[in-house]
């Protein structure tokens, strides 16, 4: 059985620990210009309680546009911290696995070999077990590694297609609640008969566009790691089909050799045919001595 290796799970702790960072230091810094950017009340202003922050007006407006752009945002954070932790080479094909696969070819225990793939949820097993169950014919099982190869690859894309929707709904997100700022300020100022006041009409419109700043806020970190993950897939994806490629040659079924090419076999005569078009020559009986005379 293999020994656990701690060292691999190292960079995806790594990768982790500087996403939760990032994000904490982006809610840090929002955090701090909630309180920076209030004002110091003046004589006669507004109470001193009335903040205006990114944050306050964040959370004084709570609408069904807002609980949106949060639940996306929870699910991209939890998909880009899957995502950097399921497309690690180490995960997708484990060395452990390989050399296991390769012992097994080596001691010819293919039963054993196609029930240790079947189970395997690995890149390389699952791309090699469809081909295992098409011997002894190697062009089936070469064309059904192929196959497999494709899906597996697909699945793996697939897995990570959810962040590059999420990060393209954000900005779309942010328009929308935008608009529907727009709109309600607006029509404040056409029910107050166009006498509405220039600072509430002004605290509508800033709050319509943190809509939008929340939306580029989720798109920013989901595009970004959509691309950085792609990258990642990509790379992963065509190393496993390289081994698997090669596991494959490694039980290639032995074929018959081929003639070496220049040499002919010495050609039968046929019985019937060359005979009769070259008969061999009749040698005549030599003739009698003649008589001598007496």
């Amino acid at each position: 059985m293999p020994r656990l290796n701690l060292s691999r799970y190292a960079t995806s702790k790594f990768r982790v620990l500087v996403l939760l960072v990032f994000m904490g230091g982006a809610l840090i810094v929002m955090s701090t210009a909630s309180f920076a950017q209030t004002p110091a009340p003046a004589a006669g202003a507004a109470p001193a309680g009335a903040h205006h922050g990114l944050m306050d007006l964040i959370l004084s407006h709570i609408d069904g546009v807002l609980i949106t752009i949060a639940a996306l945002s929870v699910t991209g954070l939890s998909l880009i911290i899957q995502g950097a932790i399921k497309t690690r080479k180490t995960v997708m094909m484990p060395e452990a696995t390989t050399e296991h696969i390769k012992e097994l070819i080596s001691q010819k225990q293919f039963k054993e070999l196609i029930e240790y793939t079947e189970n395997d949820p690995t890149f390389v097993a699952q791309a090699l077990n469809p081909a295992l169950k098409r011997a002894p014919s190697f062009a089936s099982m070469k064309e059904a590694m192929e196959t497999a190869l494709g899906e597996q690859t697909a699945e793996q894309f697939r897995k990570i297609e959810y962040l590059n929707i999420i990060g393209n709904l954000g900005p779309l997100l942010g328009l929308l609640g935008t608009v529907l700022g727009m709109i309600y300020a607006f029509q404040a100022v056409a029910d107050a008969g166009g006498q509405a006041d220039v600072g509430k009409l002004s605290n509508g419109i800033s709050t319509a566009l943190c809509h939008t700043f929340l939306g580029l806020f989720l798109a920013v970190p989901c595009l970004a790691a959509f691309g950085v993950l792609r990258t990642i897939v990509d790379r992963n994806t065509v190393q496993g089909a390289l081994q698997a490629e090669e596991l494959l040659l490694m039980i290639k079924p032995v074929e018959a050799k081929p003639a070496a090419p220049g040499v002919r076999a010495a050609p039968q005569p046929a019985v019937g045919s060359a005979a009769a078009a070259h008969p061999a020559p009749v040698r005549k009986a030599p003739a009698p001595p003649a008589p001598s005379a007496t």
